[in-house]
Parts: structure tokens; C-alpha cells; sequence
């Protein structure tokens, strides 16, 4: 059985800032062989991606897969519209979410799972400014309690 190991190529940290995260989903992605060995080299960039469905297909918009440097005639337009593979039901549902509840599809995470490449799609619902607010203060709150604690084990 061959080991799969999942290695990280790139994480949307602006997701977790802008976005209450309710559900993820992995799906696969359909590449090219030059962008593949761009993501090997670690050279891609989830920042301002996010998903759509059109005519029944999930579509990865926004990712930006650097060119390979190698590649010459077989590279492709780095911030090309990419398909993600996944089930139709599960597209169908995710779709129906997005338009009735008011939720957005954006991608989480591109990792590789044994020798593939995967996205963590996750089903998203927008933060308010007062919400940033509140999880920031918690985040320097409990940076503080850590930092007395370490200060009184010394």
C-alpha cells in the first residue's frame, strides 16, 4: 500500500481573516505536467483565489501557479481558470449553499496526498469588521496569558 503523506504547497491565511470556515471538502485539481512541477518547487499562491460553479463544474479562480522555469512552449497562463474534480452531487449541494444561504467557496490549502495534488475547499461565511476585531483581541489575549505563564515557569 503506498504511504500518503500530505506535504503543503500553499495556505489561504487571508481566509481565516476574512471568513468563518463551516465545512471543508477536499477535491482534486486538473493540471498540466509544467504546473505540477511548479507546485514541487512550491511556487503558487492561494491569496485572492475562490471558487465558482458554472454549467455543473467547480472552477478554481484566482490561483496563480507560477510558470516553470524549464517549461518552455508547454507553459501555461499562470492565472488560468483551473477545474476541480469532485463528485456532482457534492458540487450540486456546495452550489445550492453558496446561492441560498448567502455562503462563499474558497479555497483553504493545496497539498500534495501521496503523488496528487488536492485542494481543501472550504464553505465559507463572511466576517464582519466587529468579528476581525474580537478574534484579534483573543489572539493577543492569549498570547499574553502564554507569555506570563512561560515568564512564571522560569
Amino acid at each position: 500500500m503506498p504511504k500518503t503523506e500530505n506535504r503543503t504547497i500553499a495556505q489561504n491565511k487571508k481566509a481565516y481573516h476574512d471568513y468563518f470556515v463551516e465545512e471543508t471538502i477536499e477535491a482534486g485539481i486538473e493540471l498540466f505536467g509544467t504546473e505540477v512541477k511548479s507546485l514541487r518547487q512550491g511556487r503558487c499562491n492561494l491569496k485572492d483565489a475562490w471558487c465558482s460553479v458554472v454549467n455543473g463544474e467547480m472552477l478554481l479562480n484566482g490561483c496563480h501557479i507560477s510558470a516553470y522555469e524549464q517549461g518552455n512552449i508547454f507553459n501555461r497562463d499562470p492565472l488560468r481558470v483551473r477545474r476541480l474534480l469532485m463528485h456532482k452531487r457534492e458540487i450540486m449541494r456546495l452550489f445550492g449553499l453558496s446561492k441560498v444561504a448567502g455562503y462563499s467557496l474558497i479555497p483553504l490549502s493545496m497539498y500534495f496526498k501521496g503523488s496528487r495534488v488536492k485542494v481543501q475547499v472550504g464553505l465559507c461565511k463572511g466576517k464582519k469588521l466587529y468579528d476581525k476585531r474580537a478574534d484579534m483581541a483573543e489572539r493577543d489575549a492569549k498570547r499574553d496569558m502564554d507569555r506570563a505563564i512561560k515568564e512564571r515557569n522560569r
